[in-house]
């Protein structure tokens, strides 16, 4: 189940506590309300055995019976600890640990980005000790149609500002570069093409000669995205095609990142009561870490109801 591999008790753990987190993470996914039937069929546990936890989850307040049918839904408490939880749904704050391991795993420049009135603004940037001399630095705002961070929070995003501002880039563009898209409807050609690939969106010395860029987006706990990890490197040494190494360990950061920001992917259910994985979500290597989830089955870095990459651009 879904729940017991984000909550596994591992060694040296509780399992009765990691059986009733899965519970609890069941009832979610079925939309906070649930039978009793119902949620046992989704965990693959057994109706009595499964009863005696919610017995004791509403006890304690996080579970309560409906009393006009046959089901129990999230309490009170259960509601106190996910907006707790909410309340630090920051980026920012998510991204911190991953921009350093990109950057010292890759040898990259990396940053973070969120969207702006204009566009991607970055927020964060993170330089290796020899850095691709690119000009820019916090506050820097990014082309959406011509940079990797742009395209990636375009294919993810369906705020109709962003779209409107995209279009306008395309009308301003030379004719050599817009040639480099399809001929018909190019944004939304484009936008198909980055969703295809997971949500991951590349860059070959496009906006800048000799510079190469991978995006992926971040989501929240509503599946949208809340903002845009990028990676970028010399494009004699950086490989940015999609099974490679920086597009591979970029993947497995943004979905551990999302993970963080309340993201969840639908899972396959097992039983209740199984042994945990012993690891839970949180605690995974990056290139291991479970997808996130949220309204969407996993979009890989990847893709809910938004995706987006970004790289060596410049305005």
């Amino acid at each position: 189940m879904r729940g017991s591999a984000r909550t596994g008790a591992g060694r040296g753990g509780v399992k009765a506590a990691a059986t009733t987190c899965a519970v609890l993470s069941g009832l979610a996914d079925l939309g906070g309300r649930a039978s009793l039937a119902s949620l046992a069929a989704h965990l693959g546990a057994h109706p009595s055995k499964l009863h005696r936890y919610l017995k004791s989850l509403a006890a304690a307040g996080l579970v309560v019976r409906d009393p006009l049918a046959p089901a129990y839904a999230l309490g009170a408490e259960a509601i106190a600890l996910g907006l707790a939880a909410m309340r630090q749904s920051d980026p920012i704050r998510a991204a911190e640990s991953a921009l350093a391991r990109l950057r010292d795993g890759l040898d990259a420049t990396v940053f973070l980005a969120v969207p702006g009135n204009r566009g991607p603004t970055i927020v964060r940037l993170e330089e290796p000790v020899e850095p691709v001399v690119v000009n820019i630095r916090p506050g820097f705002v990014l082309s959406v149609l011509w940079s990797a961070t742009g395209r990636c929070l375009l294919a993810a995003s369906e705020d109709a500002r962003l779209h409107a501002i995209a279009r306008e880039e395309l009308a301003a563009a030379p004719l050599r570069r817009r040639a480099l898209l399809a001929e018909a409807e190019p944004i939304a050609a484009l936008c198909r093409e980055i969703r295809a690939a997971g949500g991951i969106a590349t860059v070959r010395d496009l906006y800048l000669d000799g510079v190469s860029a991978a995006s992926a987006p971040l989501f929240d706990f509503t599946g949208a995205v809340r903002a845009v990890l990028t990676v970028l490197g010399p494009s004699h040494r950086f490989d940015v095609s999609p099974q490679g190494p920086v597009v591979t360990a970029l993947r497995a950061e943004a979905r551990a990142v999302s993970e963080r920001l309340g993201y969840r992917a639908i899972a396959a259910a097992v039983p209740v009561g199984a042994e945990p994985s012993g690891r839970a979500a949180g605690e995974a290597e990056p290139a291991q870490a479970a997808a996130p989830s949220g309204r969407r089955p996993e979009p890989s870095a990847d893709r809910p109801r938004s995706r987006s990459p970004a790289g060596g651009e410049r305005r």
